[in-house]
């Protein structure tokens, strides 16, 4: 793009290095296994509650503050409704949060292999970034935090690794941090990690952050929320309401709190998953790879013998599709997201393709495939 081009726009977005989404291929026959999307569908009773609200009121704008929503979420975790926030999926939340919470011109402190789009957040609204290196396990060590800051996000479960802290950490690092804000992203928390939300009662500067959009299947509707202390959350309101008063549709309003009663199908699914990572960690395992400890809803991943790059591009002509991260440190990793178990069997299937043992069995037991 030629400067020209660009001569009308803001000089704050000149060099801004936007977050890259995975690859949303078009068309049929991919096993799509590189943007960590739930593989079963959303809650029957979601589906049938929006269904229930595409009529004439679609005329008319949403609940500005989500109220019916909120008592939902504040319901299933003992919390108040001042004590919840909702938005356009966990990533709207989050840049929220940013503007709102941790512009207090001191460094935000976030690890060095997360999420990208933290990095992202923080050139968007001028604020200064120090991501704090995981260990050589690819942890992270609550002490390195313990050190001057305007904030700290940390992901738990991480992404791409896939670990998770105890909550004890999470915890300590709080006791540890009273005066800056402390933000938990747990995107993927439902999958074997503790939630921090059992924490906000307690520590004023804790501000949870979830999403409906991994383990409850409602990727394509855009629903996040946050829990804290109703200073936070009025925080949060005051820039959402100076950004945009409405960010959830009546559609989403009604899916998003029907996801969020729907408690039995919301753990007949994290099992289902969960059971399929624990298959795919071992047959991975047995083909070679090294596996980090995930308890997310993806096993990061890498082979010794096999460059990860060209791994992933001889996957995607098999249709296989896996996400691959170019960072020094993550160069020979691939993140590879646990889709419906017979994905997953597809994926298995085209490693002892490629990899060269095309004659040895896949086991796969009849209780993680049945629903």
């Amino acid at each position: 793009m030629s400067e020209a081009s660009q001569r009308f726009w803001s000089p704050a977005i000149h060099g801004l290095q936007a977050y890259v989404p995975g690859e949303q291929p078009q068309g049929g026959g991919w096993v799509k296994l590189n943007t960590n999307e739930c593989p079963y569908p959303p809650s029957p009773l979601a589906l049938q509650r929006m269904a229930e609200v595409v009529d004439e009121r679609l005329r008319l704008y949403p609940d500005p503050q989500g109220l019916a929503l909120r008592d939902a979420i504040a319901a299933r975790f003992g919390l108040a409704r001042a004590q919840v926030f909702v938005g356009n999926g966990s990533d709207e939340v989050l840049a929220h949060a940013f503007m709102a919470l941790l512009r207090h011109g001191r460094p935000v402190l976030t690890p060095d292999i997360s999420y990208s789009f933290y990095p992202v957040y923080c050139d968007l609204y001028g604020i200064e970034h120090v991501p704090v290196p995981l260990d050589p396990d690819f942890r992270v060590r609550v002490a390195d935090y313990r050190r001057p800051n305007g904030g700290i996000v940390l992901p738990n479960p991480n992404a791409p690794t896939g670990i998770a802290l105890p909550l004890s950490d999470i915890r300590g690092l709080l006791a540890h941090n009273r005066d800056s804000v402390v933000v938990v992203d747990e995107a993927y928390v439902d999958f074997g990690a503790e939630s921090a939300a059992t924490l906000v009662n307690e520590f004023p500067q804790l501000l949870v952050v979830q999403t409906l959009s991994k383990s409850r299947g409602l990727a394509g509707l855009r629903v996040g929320f946050a829990l804290g202390h109703p200073d936070l959350i009025q925080a949060l309101t005051t820039v959402k309401d100076s950004f945009n008063s409405y960010p959830l549709d009546r559609v989403a309003l009604a899916g998003a709190q029907a996801a969020i009663e729907d408690e039995a199908y919301f753990q007949s699914l994290t099992r289902r998953i969960i059971d399929s990572r624990e298959w795919l960690a071992g047959q991975l395992a047995a083909l070679g790879f090294d596996c980090l400890p995930s308890s997310a809803n993806f096993i990061f991943a890498r082979h010794p013998r096999h460059d990860a790059a060209g791994l992933q591009q001889r996957l995607r002509e098999h249709q296989v599709l896996v996400r691959h991260f170019r960072q020094p440190r993550t160069a020979q990793h691939l993140r590879i997201t646990v889709g419906s178990q017979a994905e997953c069997e597809a994926l298995v299937d085209a490693l002892h393709a490629l990899l060269g043992h095309p004659d040895e069995p896949t086991h796969r037991p009849s209780e993680v495939t049945q629903a």
